[in-house]
């Protein structure tokens, strides 16, 4: 008896216990207040297509220049980061080393060129002499075979004299190419040759100028279509803080390979750079255009979520509940997403209050601009009682001077 009325107690106890439990649970859910949330439209609009990346200018050419040949510096003739035309004189060689070598060899040429005419006489006069049947042919062959010799000989000097005018030539060093020079890697006295690593100077082009950046595997078949359509597409270099748009240009090639280890294909663009805005070795933010995609839908990139079944975004129902949207997103542009499937233009979109959300939950739809606003201008108020002494801080100073 006692054994029943202690079990008929605990099992009213249990159940008294769930009763409470799930009624407190659900005053809980009864008292918890809507989400406040902020919403945007969906929007159907032409838009730009554009990819960004991060590049490094690159001059058009970069050349060192050294001395050909080895010999002491004399002078420099060019101004440390000044332009430079191609062509232009650049830096002297103590020339005369170079010089009497010239000279050498062009005495040796007149002194075989006179050999060699003296032995052509020769031969001349014994083929009127073999005419006669006054001298044997075998001299007359020996003579023409000498004179083929001195003809050789004289070619040879004729080279040497060409070498020793290139290398006197060589001792005055100009610009292969047109550009700005840097700073100078040897001072005039030096000893310099032609093996030296460092040369005289860094030449480097800047007018035009090249942009190499890199875009991933996925964007490869957007660019190369766009750019089969249009050759030449529009690039935009912009500083590292992504503000200030320093020159446009062109798309120029495009790498034949993707990078195995990055999953990315490079690419260059060429500026005129007419400013000189952009600077070898710069980094810089491109946008290469595509074109534009006319009538997308588009959202706020801030409603756009990612999870495992994918891309998915929170719209708000006419009864202020929110429904759980998996859409197709396309490109990201700027702040906004286009969205290929899965939206209308008009319906609205969670953009802000996102964490707590759940399919089917009641939200409060909140204007977080018009939020900002007053924030704003209860900031500026404070500032102006405490400057001015009206707040209640100020009030209590009053008093307590009084």
């Amino acid at each position: 008896m006692c054994w029943g009325l202690v079990v008929a107690l605990a099992l009213g106890g249990g159940w008294w216990w769930r009763q409470h439990a799930a009624a407190d649970a659900a005053g809980q859910r009864r008292a918890a207040p809507p989400a406040a949330v902020g919403v945007a439209a969906a929007q159907r609009q032409n838009v730009p297509l554009q990819i960004s990346a991060l590049g490094t200018v690159n001059s058009t050419y970069t050349v060192t220049v050294r001395s050909r040949v080895d010999g002491q510096l004399d002078k420099l003739h060019f101004e440390e980061g000044q332009p430079v035309k191609q062509g232009q004189l650049l830096a002297e060689l103590d020339p005369r080393p170079f010089q009497a070598a010239l000279a050498q060899a062009e005495g040796q040429l007149l002194r075989d060129q006179a050999l060699l005419q003296n032995a052509q006489l020769d031969l001349n006069r014994y083929r009127q002499l073999l005419e006669q049947n006054s001298i044997a042919k075998q001299q007359v062959d020996t003579q023409a075979a000498l004179v083929r010799q001195y003809q050789g000989t004289v070619k040879l000097d004729q080279g040497a004299v060409d070498n020793a005018r290139l290398q006197l030539s060589y001792s005055r060093v100009t610009a292969p190419v047109s550009g700005r020079a840097g700073l100078r890697q040897v001072d005039p006295g030096n000893i310099v040759h032609a093996s030296d690593a460092n040369g005289l100077v860094v030449i480097t082009q800047t007018q035009p100028i090249n942009v190499l950046f890199s875009v991933p595997e996925v964007s490869l078949g957007p660019v190369l279509r766009a750019s089969r359509a249009k050759p030449g597409l529009a690039v935009e270099a912009w500083d590292r803080d992504n503000r200030n748009k320093l020159a446009d240009g062109a798309l120029l090639a495009i790498d034949n390979q993707l990078n195995t280890s990055t999953g990315t294909v490079n690419l260059k663009a060429r500026f005129a750079n007419a400013d000189e805005a952009l600077f070898p070795n710069q980094f810089v933010n491109v946008r290469l255009s595509l074109g534009e995609q006319e009538n997308a839908v588009t959202v706020p990139a801030a409603a756009v979520q990612l999870g495992k079944a994918g891309s998915y975004v929170y719209t708000v129902n006419a009864d202020s509940s929110v429904s759980l949207n998996k859409i197709s997103a396309g490109a990201r542009v700027g702040d906004i997403v286009i969205v290929e499937q899965g939206l209308q233009p008009g319906q609205r979109v969670v953009v802000d209050g996102l964490d707590k959300l759940r399919d089917g939950a009641k939200v409060t739809v909140v204007d977080r601009a018009a939020q900002n606003r007053q924030a704003a201008q209860g900031a500026g108020k404070n500032g102006r009682h405490k400057r001015d002494g009206s707040g209640p801080a100020g009030k209590r100073r009053a008093s307590a001077a009084q």
